[in-house]
């Protein structure tokens, strides 16, 4: 959800009721949500529905409604995991040094949760988790002297960076350098250095050298602070 957009966050997770001895366990609001995550994170999210959430439980789906209101309460609580498994930025080292250690562990997050990639802005009703972390980088970047419309400004850019990354690193067919080794001849096949010379070099080159696009997070992430440094001197 851009920050703007922001808007109170839903009920807290209800405690486990007490059972009766003999009687079955209740499920509780985290187990459901961790159900469901891990089925999205098998099979996507069209994988998930209360159905399957329920049957992975070994419960009945009607049984879920005591825990979530409907699939978008499902999803805003899933999202909301997501989000407490990101490092919160710490400012003791400096707003450029915390916002890069926050970019890098929400990239890491997002490749073990890919399905979340689409939904980690989006959702009108933010959890505490959610917020605890938007708050967070605004602290530090507010801490280092950057107004309002600069905070909102560099947040913008850097989740654009993080979440269009995250995309191309999930859609693209050869992610890692064994896998770009095994369809190079057919890569360079497809770029006759006759018609496409600037395409075929750089792909050679790349392959020569064992090119790994995961790799290449970090690197356009410092250009990316280092631009921001330059543009805002003295924060």
């Amino acid at each position: 959800m851009p920050m703007q957009a922001m808007q109170e966050h839903a009920e807290p997770m209800p405690s486990p009721t007490p059972r009766r001895p003999g009687r079955p366990a209740r499920l509780h609001r985290d187990e459901v949500l961790r159900a469901a995550v891990d089925l999205a994170d098998r099979g996507g999210l069209e994988r998930v529905t209360m159905r399957t959430v329920a049957r992975r439980l070994r419960a009945e789906a009607m049984s879920l409604y005591r825990h979530v209101a409907n699939k978008e309460d499902l999803l805003d609580g899933m999202v909301d995991l997501v989000f407490a498994e990101i490092e919160l930025p710490s400012a003791e080292a400096g707003w450029k040094a915390a916002v890069r250690e926050r970019a890098v562990s929400a990239r890491e997050v997002l490749v073990r949760h890919p399905w979340a990639i689409a939904l980690m802005e989006s959702r009108a009703v933010p959890g505490p988790a959610n917020l605890r972390h938007h708050d967070a980088v605004v602290a530090v970047l507010l801490g280092a002297g950057f107004s309002s419309a600069e905070v909102t400004r560099v947040y913008n850019l850097l989740d654009s960076y993080i979440y269009g990354f995250a995309i191309q690193e999930q859609a693209l067919p050869v992610a890692t350098p064994e896998e770009l080794a095994a369809f190079g001849d057919e890569i360079l096949a497809r770029l006759p250095a006759n018609e496409y010379p600037h395409l075929a070099r750089v792909s050679r080159e790349l392959l020569d050298a064992g090119f790994d696009y995961r790799a290449e997070f970090e690197a356009g992430l410092d250009i990316v602070l280092d631009a921001l440094e330059a543009r805002y001197p003295g924060r």
